[in-house]
């Protein structure tokens, strides 16, 4: 979905942030300018705390594009209903030739002076991580774990077969191995707890 004013066409006009608590989360936007002048461009918020906008100010020069990087701040607790009623505004107003960013200013922006300044409504919408595929876990008992390498991080065979050879050969010492199996949704993680040496007597 995208926004196709006289100055510039903006795509997403929704920013899409998948909620993660305590993460910081970014998304782009699209700035392209089809016209043959040059146009400055100037973003703001309702929220100015909670977000980063990086170039928040900046020129689109003609027949070309630039992107913009919205990055939210980590985030708490999940909002009710997941709804979010931050707002986003981009405004923009044709420049000089020539134009750079050091030459804007905020008179350029100023309606009441008789500038042609384009608005753009942006909202903010929460959607849901993406999750990995679930892992199935040994129904026997005594059965070796088993998982299969993917591209959303699960455990690497190679490693199963690191840990399994170390089990083999601390029994055949006498040592018993202890494993802790944590499981969490991006990814199963597989760490050594501690090895228990069994001195014999």
């Amino acid at each position: 979905m995208s926004n196709g004013g006289e100055l510039l066409q903006i795509e997403p006009v929704e920013l899409q942030f998948p909620l993660e608590l305590k993460k910081q989360i970014s998304c782009s936007m699209q700035l392209t300018n089809k016209s043959d002048n040059y146009v400055a461009f100037k973003v703001k918020t309702t929220n100015p705390k909670k977000y980063c906008v990086r170039p928040n100010t900046g020129i689109v020069m003609p027949h070309s594009a630039s992107d913009v990087i919205v990055t939210m701040q980590a985030q708490k607790e999940v909002p009710p209903d997941m709804q979010c009623k931050d707002k986003f505004l981009l405004q923009s107003v044709v420049a000089s030739p020539g134009a750079t960013a050091k030459d804007i200013t905020p008179e350029m922006f100023n309606k009441e002076s008789g500038n042609y300044v384009e608005d753009c409504k942006l909202k903010v919408v929460y959607v849901p991580p993406q999750l990995p595929s679930p892992v199935r876990e040994g129904s026997e008992e005594g059965s070796s774990p088993r998982a299969s390498a993917s591209e959303n991080g699960a455990v690497n065979t190679f490693e199963f077969n690191n840990i399994s050879r170390a089990y083999n050969e601390q029994q055949d010492s006498s040592s018993e191995v202890i494993f802790m199996f944590k499981y969490s949704s991006a990814s199963v993680c597989i760490n050594i707890v501690t090895i228990y040496e069994l001195q014999s007597e």
